[in-house]
């Protein structure tokens, strides 16, 4: 089966390139569903020109253990019953926060689903913690 697999590439070699090509672009925008990934530049020009809030979407203790100034804390598993709380927010973009950056693209699906705009930020708080940057406790 494998070799018919690897004969059927090497005759079509065009069909198999197109196929990678439409693969990779599936792939490209089914992860930009979720809101644009933001760096930590992106997120604090967005935060300071008062154009973004911040919602932390990790548990309250790891919140408490550290997190950006001003953000708020809505742990992932209750955000859809709290997103009236973010109703007063919503002519801003809302920057979601994780742990890695691997939650936050599910949920901002759902906060643009809800009509606002969402981001994420681009690994997480630890990438926040990678560039130095500020935690407050």
């Amino acid at each position: 089966m494998v070799a018919h697999l690897i004969e059927f590439a090497t005759n079509h070699y065009l069909l198999v390139g197109i196929f990678v090509v439409l693969l990779a672009l599936l792939i490209a925008r089914e992860m930009s569903r979720g809101g644009r990934s933001l760096s930590t530049a992106e997120l604090t020009a967005l935060v300071n020109k008062d154009q973004g809030v911040v919602v932390d979407i990790r548990t309250t203790k790891d919140f408490a253990a550290g997190h950006i100034v001003g953000a708020l804390n809505i742990p992932q598993d209750k955000l859809t019953a709290r997103v009236g709380e973010l109703e007063k927010h919503k002519a801003k973009t809302i920057i979601l926060v994780d742990a890695l950056g691997q939650h936050s693209g599910t949920h901002a699906r759902e906060l643009l689903k809800s009509g606002f705009t969402a981001a994420k930020l681009s690994g997480g708080i630890s990438s926040w913690k990678a560039d130095n940057l500020p935690l407050v406790k």
